[in-house]
């Protein structure tokens, strides 16, 4: 009986996302694939992947202000504006030391809630007061997570893999409500990748803790 009804839904959701597929604007489609292309480009430490993700966050801002993601939209203002930055510090600044990666401590969490708790009461009173967001406290836990993620991930705090995931998790349903697959199959690419990242770091931590004990 569970099988019957796990195929049935699997093949209602199938349908709905490739009739929403077919509708995908050409604009998506660009950001879409700019999208998973930077994070290829990111994997091979090639430069170009913040052209690739400019164009890509770019197209993404008109987007998500067109869908009523306004919160989404202002995220890949931010995500825009590290693009550009990171083009430039790539192309002309000077390499500096890329601080070691290690776990969040009890003040690092702190932070961390803070910045979820106070980035989705701000953005969820914006939205729900001042624009016509049919979503103000989906679209603001998705983006307030992100935040909290981002900072984690500035930090080289091996939690940053989970939160980010926590605002994928999210964020996958959300956009294919708000009939955007294109994307939301990107965020659910994303999700994997951050699941390998995460494991990752930890085998780099083990390592870093295992040559700490030997010096010792």
């Amino acid at each position: 009986m569970l099988y019957f009804i796990y195929s049935s839904f699997l093949s209602q959701w199938f349908e709905l996302t490739m009739s929403q597929i077919k509708e995908t604007t050409a604009w998506e489609w660009i950001a879409a694939v700019l999208g998973a292309l930077e994070v290829v480009l990111a994997m091979m430490n090639v430069r170009v992947l913040y052209v690739a993700g400019g164009i890509s966050t770019a197209i993404y801002c008109w987007l998500m202000a067109k869908t009523g993601l306004y919160a989404e939209s202002i995220l890949n203002i931010y995500y825009l504006a590290m693009s550009i930055y990171g083009l430039w510090i790539w192309s002309y600044g000077v390499q500096k030391v890329i601080p070691q990666v290690s776990e969040c401590n009890r003040k690092d969490w702190m932070t961390t809630l803070g910045i979820t708790a106070g980035a989705f009461i701000v953005l969820y009173f914006c939205l729900a007061k001042f624009t016509n967001s049919t979503v103000p406290g989906w679209d603001a836990w998705v983006s307030a997570t992100a935040w909290a993620g981002m900072w984690q991930l500035a930090k080289r705090k091996i939690e940053n893999w989970l939160t980010l995931n926590l605002s994928n998790a999210f964020a996958i349903p959300l956009l294919f409500y708000k009939k955007l697959p294109l994307t939301a199959l990107l965020t659910l690419f994303l999700f994997i990748v951050a699941l390998f990242g995460y494991y990752k770091w930890k085998k780099i931590l083990q390592e870093s803790s295992k040559t700490s004990e030997a010096l010792l």
